[in-house]
């Protein structure tokens, strides 16, 4: 028999389910945005759940679907990302016992938020293969219920009342940007839309080191995508959900994947344009914007789903430092100076007349050459853009200043 396909009236129910349990994020326009890629941008704010993501969404919409012995047990399931801080969170509120499994690899702090969210965390295996197959051993010996994270038609229910949101915050959105991995979210959204309103865009965007969606539509089904390193972990599955893909097929009006530099340059404009914290996933649909990689959307109304912002802190760190290089606001330069008294002084002079600032000089005594009264200083140097680095190295080069 053939699985049920989630409708319309399944999301309207998951809404009125999850009524107060979650929150109605804001969905207000962005200005900065709007100047920066020409499209009149708001921004759906999911990242401002209470555990950072959509995830709680479907999380509760599922707990809240299972049998009164079902709930007693308790259920359980594979994750070391949003799906288990969601599951936790929920569970503890509801009263339902909540089990993740995670892979040994696990980030130290997702493994101590779902403990303080009161789930048991089992750490099994290398990959998340092998804690799925540890969670699914743990559904036999204990009689729990297995939660999927993204290929669960309670969950695409609960998710899809994120497109509802929108329609009713925005009345006259136009296309609507949403990121893509498992597919769960793109499912949920694209059916709660293209149901009430075909006429408005749905646009699926990847990053390139992911396209689980665009090995599925290529393959006419889901195919398995090798992992590769990308800000967008939480689009890394290593495919999109089967029950996810039948729903976003002929729902979906088309996909766009975006670089890795893109979605670092999306979270710092975040950052710095919004004063919002994103996680790479949630920086797609603007990277997508900024990029290029979405025609025919100036002059329109563009929501971005804004979907988590979960992002570890070291890493926020290394992005802000990448985006201020890509804009020409970091510039690092050596130059051979003399290594008498004065000589960096005077560098240091030319860099300060040109309205720069240094952030870290180092010296290359041992490999500057055979004159001992020289150095090579490796400059880090913060400017306005690529134009103000520019003019920088034509002062050095006219001071004498040479690498």
């Amino acid at each position: 028999m053939a699985e049920k396909p989630v409708t319309l009236a399944d999301i309207r129910a998951a809404r009125r389910r999850i009524r107060g349990g979650v929150i109605l994020t804001p969905c207000p326009e962005s200005i900065p945005l709007s100047e920066i890629t020409g499209a009149r941008i708001v921004c759906k704010l999911d990242n401002f759940q209470r555990t950072g993501s959509f995830k709680e969404r479907g999380a509760r919409n599922a707990l809240l679907r299972l049998p009164r012995s079902i709930r007693a047990r308790g259920v359980v399931a594979a994750s070391a990302g949003n799906h288990a801080l969601g599951l936790a969170y929920h569970g503890r509120l509801l009263g339902i016992p909540v089990t993740v499994v995670m892979p040994e690899f696990a980030p130290l702090i997702k493994i101590a938020t779902c403990r303080r969210l009161g789930a048991r965390v089992v750490l099994h295996g290398g990959d998340f293969a092998e804690a799925r197959a540890e969670a699914e051993r743990l559904v036999s010996s204990e009689g729990l219920a297995y939660i999927h994270g993204f290929d669960d038609p309670d969950i695409i229910a609960g998710q899809g009342t994120l497109g509802l949101e929108i329609l009713e915050q925005v009345p006259d959105v136009d296309a609507i940007l949403c990121p893509v991995g498992g597919g769960g979210l793109l499912a949920g959204v694209a059916t709660a839309v293209k149901a009430l309103r075909p006429r408005v865009r749905v646009i699926a965007v990847e990053s390139v080191a992911t396209g689980n969606l665009t090995a599925a539509l290529k393959a006419g089904r889901p195919a398995r995508v090798s992992r590769r390193a990308t800000l967008a972990d939480g689009l890394a599955t290593l495919s999109v959900g089967e029950r996810a893909f039948r729903q976003i097929r002929g729902r979906v009006d088309s996909v766009v994947r975006v670089e890795e530099k893109w979605i670092s340059l999306a979270i710092l404009r975040m950052l710095e344009l919004e004063k919002t914290v994103v996680e790479g996933a949630a920086a797609v649909p603007l990277a997508a914007m900024m990029s290029g990689a979405v025609r025919g959307l100036r002059g329109k109304r563009v929501a971005l789903v804004v979907c988590g912002g979960n992002i570890d802190p070291v890493v926020l760190g290394r992005v802000i430092e990448k985006g201020l290089v890509h804009d020409g606001r970091l510039t690092r330069f050596t130059v051979r100076i003399s290594d008498r008294p004065g000589g960096l002084a005077e560098l240091c002079r030319v860099i300060a007349s040109c309205g720069a600032s240094v952030n870290q000089v180092d010296h290359d005594r041992a490999f500057s050459g055979p004159d001992v009264t020289a150095t090579h200083v490796v400059c880090t140097v913060e400017t306005r853009d690529r134009n103000h680095a520019s003019e920088l190295r034509r002062a050095l080069k006219k001071a004498g200043f040479h690498a």
